[in-house]
């Protein structure tokens, strides 16, 4: 396998990243990265690190990083998940408030963890930190019950202050959205299982309208209807499908949709093939009306969709 860090790789930017991937030779690793500037989203990172554990350290190769962010990509924890040496010196900062570098998740324990460290970062009032640490606790739980990942979970995230935005990262090597969902729901392709997948409602442990009471099937919509009201990217790769959802104008009326193609989005049905799962996500942290009403707005489009399925499949023709 062979990955590129580039000089920027963000949500908003992160298709070109993600077609220059090279899932070919599975047993190795060859990490590269720009010569003069490295500037990439937290998914980024959390990607190489989900990759790099699937195969044997002596096989993990990575050019010596000349950018003068170099230390960036040390301090995130990169080199040290991956275990390989590094001749990079950095000061390590206590990173409360600022970022929480790549972390791997197999248990219920680090998964609560991982969530009490990243509180810190949201700068929120309790209910909305709560809310967004319930989000992130769902994608990471989603990876340890759905995705059959040997190395769980691996993400991390950083705080911007300049934007009061957080970006978050997740990536698992499991069996993928398609093959969970096949469990329940038809899809025949990766963009379509990914569809299904951010439907609300829809999980792929069982066809009950609504999923059940330990699994709702809401939380990869709970994460982009975030993104959509605060006018953020939200992106989800699986396979060789790839859906991003684009930042709404300012002036365009915000509305959820429970079918994630009406949103505002791009999507590709031929990318390199990802063997599980990666979500990446900005939220910006600016506490508005339209971020207070967020809740009550998921849970009404949340109702209605699974309603309006519910009345689709037990609606039979009526002779006369």
């Amino acid at each position: 396998m062979k990955i590129h860090l580039p000089n920027s790789a963000f949500l908003g930017n992160i298709d070109s990243f993600l077609r220059g991937f090279d899932p070919s030779s599975p047993d190795s690793l060859e990490i590269t990265a720009n010569d003069k500037w490295i500037s990439v989203h937290p998914v980024v990172l959390s990607m190489i690190a989900a990759l790099g554990l699937t195969i044997q350290p002596g096989n993990v190769r990575c050019q010596r990083l000349q950018a003068k962010s170099k230390h960036y990509v040390v301090r995130m924890g990169l080199f040290k998940m991956l275990n390989v040496l590094s001749d990079i010196s950095v000061v390590e900062h206590e990173p409360a408030g600022r970022f929480i570098p790549i972390t791997q998740i197999r248990t219920s324990d680090q998964l609560t963890t991982f969530i009490t460290d990243m509180i810190p970062l949201l700068h929120l009032e309790s209910e909305q930190a709560k809310t967004i640490g319930y989000i992130v606790s769902e994608l990471a739980r989603n990876v340890l019950e759905h995705a059959q990942a040997e190395h769980g979970a691996l993400l991390c995230a950083q705080y911007y202050k300049k934007s009061n935005s957080i970006r978050i990262g997740i990536a698992d090597t499991g069996v993928g959205i398609k093959t969970t969902i096949n469990q329940s729901y038809p899809a025949e392709t990766d963009l379509e299982a990914i569809r299904l997948a951010l439907m609300p409602g829809i999980t792929g442990t069982t066809r009950r309208e609504g999923g059940t009471e330990q699994n709702a099937g809401a939380g990869l919509f709970f994460v982009k209807s975030i993104a959509s009201v605060n006018r953020d990217f939200f992106v989800i790769y699986s396979g060789s499908g790839f859906y991003k959802l684009l930042k709404k104008p300012a002036t365009k009326r915000l509305r959820l949709s429970a079918d994630p193609f009406d949103d505002r989005h791009s999507k590709e049905e031929s990318l390199p093939f990802w063997k599980g799962t990666v979500v990446g996500v900005d939220i910006t942290l600016d506490q508005t009306e339209e971020f207070s009403l967020l809740l009550s707005a998921i849970r009404k489009t949340y109702s209605t969709a699974v309603r309006d399925r519910q009345k689709a499949r037990y609606k039979h023709a009526r002779f006369i």
